[in-house]
């Protein structure tokens, strides 16, 4: 009797991701590396990075950091250059920021801070892993997308944009990638406490506001975000781009 499971190990594989050095990437390094990749965690800081590769190999996962800013082009150039010789499958594009500000204070900075890290980052990442996967007929990438990308939220204009255009993104590289064998897909995460959301957590009023439109009736947990990113990294999902699963609680089915 054959079995499916086989097709949702990632044995073998080699995975980049990205902003990975805490909280949701380095949940989901955690977590390809609990399906057998060999995980590579990238992250603007050598000795945070340093931290969390420990934390990983204390779990058992095969694991290294790699210095990467992904707002700056060289460092883009620098990192990928490791993979030359080494095989890239999986890229995850997770590095992001946010500052929530009221549109009308926006200004020039802010905008382009968030919108390169967010956006024009994880374009040049997918088009430098894209240039190593094409050699190799195959790959697979996922954007860390967000709420933002189909709702709008006040004090978030920049950011939304930005998320909103990682939609496009890929949905634009998964039709001009298909041909080479890579897969683009996207995860669109929804209330989960992080480091860049914790302080809204702190205000019990904003939680019972939000609590009521979540129909599962709780805030998304780091290790909820996993089983989708094994699945999209995976053989079992070989027929799948294009597509963002969004992993919310059912908030958007809701509003």
């Amino acid at each position: 009797m054959t079995t499916l499971l086989p097709a949702f190990s990632l044995e073998g594989k080699t995975a980049l991701v990205t902003g990975a050095s805490r909280g949701i990437g380095f949940t989901l390094a955690r977590g390809l590396a609990q399906a057998g990749a060999t995980v590579v965690i990238g992250g603007r800081d050598a000795a945070t990075l340093d931290d969390a590769v420990e934390r990983l190999r204390g779990s058992n996962a095969d694991a290294t950091g790699l210095v990467l800013d992904v707002g700056r082009g060289e460092s883009i150039a620098q990192a990928f250059a490791r993979f030359e010789k080494a095989p890239l499958d999986i890229l995850i594009n997770n590095a992001g920021t946010e500052q929530v500000c009221p549109s009308l204070d926006v200004d020039e900075a802010l905008w382009q801070r968030i919108v390169d890290t967010n956006l024009k980052g994880a374009f040049f990442c997918a088009q430098a892993a894209a240039r190593l996967m094409v050699r190799r007929r195959g790959g697979c990438m996922i954007n860390i997308c967000s709420l933002t990308s189909r709702v709008g939220v006040p004090g978030a204009a920049a950011y939304g944009a930005s998320k909103s255009g990682l939609v496009g993104l890929t949905h634009a590289l998964s039709t001009e990638w298909a041909k080479h064998g890579i897969r683009v897909n996207g995860i669109g995460p929804g209330y989960f406490s992080t480091d860049l959301t914790r302080v809204f957590y702190q205000d019990p009023q904003w939680r019972e506001a939000m609590l009521g439109k979540i129909p599962l009736g709780r805030f998304g947990e780091l290790d909820d975000l996993i089983g989708a990113a094994v699945f999209l990294s995976s053989d079992a999902a070989r027929y799948i781009t294009g597509q963002v699963l969004y992993v919310d609680g059912g908030y958007l089915a809701s509003v």
